[in-house]
Formats: C-alpha cells, sequence, structure tokens
C-alpha cells in the first residue's frame, strides 16, 4: 500500500516472483477497504499516503486484526522507525530499498510466525513471556502488581484496576 506507482510496480513484481499474491493501495482509505475485502495474510504499508497516513491505518488495522504489517516508507529517522514499530508493526523498511530484501523480510515475518505455531489469532499463539505476563500476539497482560492489571494492546498500555 504506497502511493507511488513506481514503487507498487517494483514491490509487486518482486513479491509475485518470490510466490506471494498481490493487492495494491493508493491511499489510506483505500487500504482499509483493500485490507477489508482482500483479508491480506501480511501488509506492506507506507507512512505518508494521502487521505488517512499510515501510521492512522496501521492503529485501524491493529484494532480489528492481528495480521503482521511492515512498514516502508521515506522517513528514516530513528523515531519513525521506533513510532511504527511500537504501534505494531513487525517491521520497517526504509526508501529506497531492494525488492528482494523486502520478499526475505515477508518470509522472514511468515517464518516466525508459522514458528509460533500457525500465525496470528491461533489459540496455540498464546505463551507465557515470564511468570508475570501472558502474551497474545499483539495483546499482553502483565500481572506482577497487586491491586492492577496492565494490558497493552497494539503496544498501547491500559490500565484496569480491580473493583
Amino acid at each position: 500500500m504506497d502511493d507511488d506507482a513506481n514503487i507498487l510496480q517494483v514491490a509487486g513484481f518482486a513479491l509475485k516472483k518470490a510466490g506471494y499474491e498481490v493487492v495494491y493501495a493508493r491511499d489510506g482509505r483505500e487500504a482499509l477497504s483493500v485490507f477489508a475485502e482482500a483479508k491480506p495474510d501480511l501488509v506492506v504499508l507506507d507512512v505518508m499516503m494521502p487521505e488517512m497516513d499510515g501510521t492512522e491505518v496501521c492503529k485501524i488495522i491493529c484494532s480489528q486484526s492481528e495480521v503482521p504489517i511492515i512498514f516502508l516508507s521515506s522517513r528514516d529517522d530513528e523515531i519513525d522507525r521506533i513510532i511504527g514499530l511500537e504501534l505494531g508493526g513487525y517491521d520497517y523498511v526504509t526508501k529506497p530499498f531492494s525488492p528482494r530484501e523486502l520478499a526475505a523480510r515477508i518470509k522472514a515475518v511468515f517464518r516466525r510466525m508459522e514458528n509460533l505455531g500457525g500465525g496470528a489469532g491461533t489459540s496455540s499463539n498464546l505463551h507465557s513471556t515470564g511468570s508475570k505476563t501472558l502474551r497474545w500476539g499483539h495483546l499482553k497482560i502483565f500481572t506482577g502488581f497487586s491491586s492492577r492489571f496492565d494490558i497493552s494492546i497494539c503496544y498501547q498500555e491500559t490500565y484496569l484496576k480491580s473493583v
């Protein structure tokens, strides 16, 4: 999902050659529409798109799905990469980029999902990351406090108190 037709063409060609089915969107609103219709296994998302930027698209997708998101952006400052990853991105690739590297990074994401037991959203993906933390995809529940639970969904923290 990118507003640059050349990037769509180059990345699409490389990903098709690597054996992936590819659907395209040129702006944020179209990205959400395509996402809802195509139900992709992974999203490659530009940060700076017209209509709605990639960070907003990521937040919406994250609220609806466990699908992995790889950001592809010309914004290469450290803070941009950190924000993309904290919003729920699995990876962040800066432009200019190697289409073959993008395909390899996508393959690595799928390999990690497979190693976790069949991908995001499956019950086998529930695991403990320590004696006080449960994690399931983007959902983390920290139970180390006596009177409250700390919950992180799509890397945005929410605090709950017992009543």
